[in-house]
């Protein structure tokens, strides 16, 4: 079901043309700086991939993944891709990517299931990346200093798009903050995650939430994960809290919000892949392509994640509308409230 947030007299600071211009130096110059602070190079990616290979991301295991027969392979299905999270593990290990470097690309999906409104859309836009880590990074310090690094590179977007138009103000806090689902549950275990999340951000302005997928003391997960890429249940000695994964979430000003710009994680080893697998009744898994290439140890350790593209831009660009970024299909009755609001959709 579709919702629609209207903020109060909401005025574009740009205009279409600006907008146009300012959301290819956002890709161009963020890309660039992603790829430096984390060493990773740009590799092409598949826009789908065959049904029954365990390659495509699940995300929380209801989402329908849109498919087509091909007619040249004797009836196979292709997916398209949710995100690349498994196919990326694979490459690096294809690519024979040395610890310490990775690869990213441009990761475009159509997600059927979404419930569409100013942050989601039918079409799905981020950078995918992933990097080849040794034994001793799997740990709760390196997953932060990985997430501090992404940082650095969204600041220094942030002054490069003020600097090109002096109407947008600089808005993202100097540091993340770094809290432990956990944590915030304790801090306020009546509201719901998503009340957590705009409380903590709203306070910090970035955040960091580490461990997502993994049953807290209330008996739920902050948000589901699928089982068989981010490591939800390793237990971090320093704090003696389950997760070494997390969403890094932006205040939104226009929205009132808290947005997610990045699920990342460290990714399973083989133990802990078998053990998300059963504690999630999905053990089947197993007997699928990517699942027996982590059995046989032939994919290395590694860490990544996906970062949104357009909601980037939204965020730095003060937009009130993903549709004020990217083209897509919206509800009829959307589309006329956003034009009585004075949202432009693409």
């Amino acid at each position: 079901m579709s919702y629609l947030i209207k903020p109060q007299a909401y005025t574009p600071l740009l205009d279409m043309k600006q907008t146009e211009l300012g959301i290819k130096q956002i890709k161009e110059f963020f890309q660039q700086n992603l790829s430096s602070e984390l060493r990773l190079r740009r590799v092409t990616a598949p826009l789908f991939v065959l049904k029954g290979t365990g390659l495509n991301d699940d995300l929380s295991g209801v989402e329908r993944a849109v498919s087509f027969p091909i007619k040249d392979l004797e009836d196979q299905q292709a997916e398209v891709v949710h995100s690349l999270a498994k196919w990326k593990r694979v490459t690096l290990a294809d690519y024979h990517i040395e610890p310490g470097y990775g690869i990213y690309t441009d990761m475009n999906a159509i997600r059927a299931d979404e419930e569409l409104g100013n942050l989601h859309s039918l079409y799905v836009d981020q950078w995918d990346w992933e990097r080849v880590i040794t034994p001793e990074q799997r740990n709760i310090d390196f997953l932060k200093e990985i997430v501090k690094r992404i940082y650095s590179a969204m600041r220094r977007t942030e002054f490069m798009i003020c600097e090109m138009y002096p109407q947008i103000t600089p808005f993202l806090a100097k540091e993340v903050h770094f809290i432990h689902s956990q944590e915030l549950l304790d801090m306020y275990p009546d509201k719901s995650s998503k009340e957590r999340e705009n409380l903590i951000t709203k306070q910090y302005g970035s955040v960091f939430i580490i461990g997502i997928g993994g049953q807290l003391s209330n008996g739920k997960p902050h948000d589901l994960r699928a089982p068989d890429y981010d490591d939800y249940t390793t237990i971090d000695p320093q704090t003696g809290l389950a997760g070494l994964n997390g969403d890094l979430l932006i205040w939104n000003e226009v929205l009132g919000r808290a947005i997610e710009l990045s699920s990342m994680g460290i990714r399973v080893d083989k133990e802990t892949m078998l053990k998300q697998l059963k504690l999630s009744g999905k053990e089947e898994r197993t007997k699928l392509y990517f699942h027996r290439r982590m059995l046989e140890g032939s994919l290395p350790l590694c860490i990544g994640g996906g970062i949104g593209q357009s909601r980037l831009c939204m965020l730095y660009l003060k937009k009130a509308h993903i549709g004020e970024i990217q083209a897509s299909i919206w509800p009829e009755k959307m589309k006329k409230e956003c034009d009585e609001c004075g949202i432009p959709l693409i």
